[in-house]
């Protein structure tokens, strides 16, 4: 059971909410505070001092008083005029993410929702209910609102629900999943709801979830890599890389050894060669570069996890409600911008490497594109293009979104981050740059059982055989993309973590 207090949520916890869907449940001392801003909220509509989102309109309608005997109305309607998502609907993941993180914030006491309204969407989550919410439509700034406003439309029966694998209007969904929707959203709700930053940070952890990963993956298909071009791993030595002082090239360079011990197919400095390309010898700069931008993005999305982004914030101590900008992404959109540029960089040196297995003037004697016949075989010729294409698609991905904007709402909301197109970009170059780690996986096998005659290191050993469990030795050629399709599946289920490999990692 998760616990949430709005000080301590994890990416570590998140996943185990998200994928692995455990009970999340509030805190006791959370509900307290819960209680009292929401009773101060009332407070206010009873005294009808205009307090922007209470009793106010929204926006550049900020100035525009609104009736206390129609604040639950305004709510209402603000959930449904803002629903304006486009594109394909985020997958379920992000959308329990979503919901998790938007709870987490409220629970911290300075947004006035009531106790009813976040227990009711916790329950969707715990019982697998999750909106409809489609991908496209935030600006990253004034909150996630459109992707927020999906999210909670079937609180008040609104809107549509995934449930079993099905999709349904939220009335039929909920129905089915012994679920009551509210029955109106009280003064600030909808604001409260929306007003955050919970869709780019969601999709944020998850992209930092799968960085994390992946470059697990990239050191042991490095690793690979260097036994099937017989590498030097001289440059590798801890006093090479102490002396520059990055703690990610540090840890990179020692993954990397650790991988390699024990094992025969590598070489050492003049034994058959002075140097390596930069691809093989400046990995652990490379690598440990990304390595540093990964922990930096995670340190700020673990802080954006457990923040207070709504708006107006509620200080009940001191009776006050605020208006400021703690909904703006910029915080999240240029880690997430950097995240995506690193992990370009991930990608693009490992199909340097593919390219020096393949290519018979780069791979130190074995056959061209890896194939026994070559002319009338092609081998991993066409592999390398693919990959290529994919580091080409991320490059253009990696511009960043951050350094853009565009006015809104009648100019009032006239600076936004873009953070959500960041945090989408972000994600799908992780995944763009797994198929390529997937390829250089597939082409190290291969050049591997091509060189033979050799010992593999202590954890290149266990990879080896956990492949070669679902992906042949490419004889004479066949129908490729299976094998690389099942190879990009192998990684995305944390395959070559199971079976006490990770432990070794």
């Amino acid at each position: 059971m998760i616990v949430l207090t709005g000080q301590d949520l994890t990416i570590d916890a998140f996943i185990r909410v998200v994928k692995h869907h455990e009970q999340v449940r509030i805190s006791e001392h959370s509900i307290e505070k819960v209680v009292r801003a929401s009773e101060f909220v009332a407070g206010v509509v009873e005294d009808e001092k205009p307090v922007y989102g209470i009793n106010t309109g929204f926006g550049k309608l900020s100035d525009v008083p609104i009736n206390k005997c129609d604040v639950a109305h305004l709510q209402k309607n603000l959930l449904m005029s803002h629903a304006c998502g486009v594109g394909k609907p985020f997958n379920k993941e992000i959308v329990r993410g979503m919901m998790l993180l938007r709870v987490n914030a409220l629970v911290k006491g300075y947004s006035g929702v009531r106790l009813e309204t976040l227990e009711k969407l916790l329950e969707l989550l715990n019982k697998d209910v999750t909106p409809v919410v489609f991908e496209k439509g935030s600006l990253g700034a004034s909150g996630d609102l459109a992707p927020l406003s999906h999210m909670s439309l079937p609180i008040i029966g609104l809107g549509e629900v995934f449930y079993k694998d099905e999709r349904y209007s939220s009335d039929e969904g909920l129905k089915k999943a012994g679920i009551s929707p509210l029955k109106a959203l009280y003064a600030k709700e909808g604001l409260s709801l929306i007003n955050g930053t919970q869709a780019m940070t969601s999709v944020g952890a998850m992209a930092v979830y799968e960085a994390e990963m992946l470059l697990k993956y990239a050191n042991l298909s490095v690793a690979s890599t260097m036994e099937a071009l017989r590498a030097i791993v001289d440059a590798f030595d801890p006093r090479v890389h102490e002396l520059r002082g990055h703690i990610g090239q540090i840890e990179v360079a020692k993954e990397i050894r650790d991988h390699l011990e024990g094992s025969t197919y590598v070489s050492m400095q003049g034994e058959l060669r002075t140097q390596d390309a930069y691809s093989i010898r400046c990995t652990p700069q490379v690598h440990g570069a990304v390595y540093d931008a990964i922990h930096f993005v995670k340190e700020k999305v673990e802080i954006e996890m457990n923040a207070v982004t709504d708006n107006p914030i509620v200080f009940i101590d001191d009776e006050l409600a605020l208006s400021a900008g703690n909904f703006h992404g910029e915080p999240m959109a240029i880690p997430f911008d950097y995240l995506g540029i690193a992990m370009s960089e991930l990608a693009n040196i490992s199909e340097r490497r593919i390219e020096r297995m393949v290519n018979p003037q780069l791979n130190e004697g074995l056959p061209a594109f890896l194939v026994k016949n070559p002319g009338l075989n092609s081998g991993f010729m066409i592999a390398q293009y693919s990959a290529a294409s994919l580091v080409s698609e991320n490059k253009v991905l990696s511009h960043p979104a951050s350094v853009d904007s565009i006015p809104s709402s009648a100019n009032q909301e006239d600076h936004v981050s873009m953070g959500t197109i960041g945090a989408r970009k972000a994600l799908e170059i992780i995944r763009n740059a797994r198929k390529v780690i997937s390829i250089e996986f597939m082409t190290a096998m291969q050049a591997i059982d091509l060189r033979g005659h050799h010992e593999l290191g202590k954890h290149t050993k266990k990879v080896y055989d956990k492949v070669r469990k679902h992906i042949p030795l490419i004889e004479d050629d066949r129908v490729m993309y299976h094998h690389i399709h099942k190879m990009d599946s192998l990684l995305k289920q944390e395959y070559l973590m199971n079976d006490g490999l990770e432990g070794d990692l």
